[in-house]
């Protein structure tokens, strides 16, 4: 069974020969592994080019899927302001502070009634260059690796990305009428762009909204229900219709306990990440739970263990992880969000030499 159909089996819920492992890695990580490993590595231009950046690196490590996903146009790369900071596509500004470039500047903080939408350029999906890299890395790695494409932010996130957080759950609470026609044009540039990527060779869509907090979620359960559920059940309609045996994932970290049965009845197959410190989280109890219904992807902790223990705790923690989730499939390892740069090399390696030793069916642990 190689990397492409191991996903794929584990994703449907069925047993694998192997547990699978799709990691993902900050730039700072890249840089110590490429110096280590001997493999360049880039920083691909996108809103998310963590989960499409550094490809051979990751498959050297032992992923068994790519990342690929929506780059920039041609037309509207990365714009470097006379001050340094840089401001992208959307109009968002970010500055360096500390390791991680950070949004300093939002186009839409002045929105408040949906005429002020009509001045601003929302990108196309269609534009120029915008899937060059997806159709790329689908040809040379999407035989033999399972193709992951990637619209996290869907719309939520994005949202907030562009008029900023505080004014936006402000606004979304006050129901003001802006928010559900920004909401629905950033629906349609992201399911045009999960709809190209299916056509490329997509074998997973990943959706993506973070709702979740380490303690419970950023907005009720109820609030959910009526703005973002029933735009997520018509995205999932939309691709499963684009192609019917497509996969979706859906990214939230944090604890969103209270809407996963939500996901489900709409058409969810993959929960991601499983925050292992969030409240109600548990990987066991939700597998125990829902797996029947779902596959999961994540679990790893990130937080704790990944950057802090030892080889042998990362060691124990990937061990414990297949034994809790691994049990009849379904269960794609990975850690809870990208490796982030507090995480040594040697814990990097064991991480994967553990899945191999530990991974294999049928599970002896």
């Amino acid at each position: 069974m190689n990397s492409k159909k191991r996903v794929i089996t584990t994703l449907k819920n069925k047993i694998p020969d192997q547990v699978p492992v799709f990691a993902t890695l900050t730039p700072q990580v890249a840089e110590k592994l490429s110096d280590d490993m001997d493999i360049p590595t880039k920083v691909e231009d996108s809103f998310l080019s963590t989960r499409i950046s550094h490809t051979e690196i990751l498959l050297e490590l032992g992923n068994d899927a790519i990342g690929i996903g929506a780059g920039r146009s041609f037309d509207s790369p990365t714009e470097k302001l006379e001050d340094g900071r840089l401001k992208d596509e959307w109009g968002i500004i970010y500055k360096k502070v500390g390791l991680y470039s950070e949004a300093v500047e939002r186009p839409l903080s002045y929105v408040e009634k949906t005429s002020d939408l009509y001045d601003y350029e929302f990108p196309k999906a269609e534009a120029e260059g915008r899937f060059d890299l997806a159709k790329i890395q689908t040809e040379k790695y999407g035989d033999q690796y399972a193709v992951i494409a990637s619209v996290e932010a869907f719309m939520f996130e994005l949202a907030w990305n562009l008029v900023g957080l505080e004014k936006f759950l402000l606004d979304l609470a006050q129901k003001k009428p802006y928010i559900i026609d920004l909401l629905d044009k950033l629906q349609e540039y992201n399911l045009n762009c999960a709809k190209k990527l299916i056509n490329i060779g997509a074998d997973v869509i990943w959706t993506g909204d973070d709702f979740g907090t380490q303690i419970g979620m950023l907005i009720s359960p109820d609030l959910w229900r009526e703005v973002f559920k029933p735009r997520y059940k018509k995205v999932y309609y939309e691709l499963k219709k684009e192609k019917s045996d497509i996969i979706i994932a859906h990214h939230s970290c944090g604890s969103i306990f209270p809407i996963i049965e939500d996901m489900i009845e709409i058409g969810l197959d993959v929960l991601n990440p499983i925050q292992p410190k969030a409240k109600d989280m548990d990987l066991k109890k939700l597998k125990q739970k829902y797996g029947k219904e779902i596959a999961f992807f994540g679990g790893i902790d990130i937080q704790e263990i990944l950057p802090y223990g030892t080889t042998k705790e990362v060691e124990k923690e990937v061990k414990n992880k297949i034994a809790i989730a691994g049990k009849n499939g379904g269960y794609l390892l990975a850690p809870a969000h990208n490796i982030q740069p507090d995480t040594s090399l040697e814990n990097i390696y064991k991480l994967f030499e553990s899945v191999k030793k530990y991974g294999k069916y049928p599970l002896k642990i």
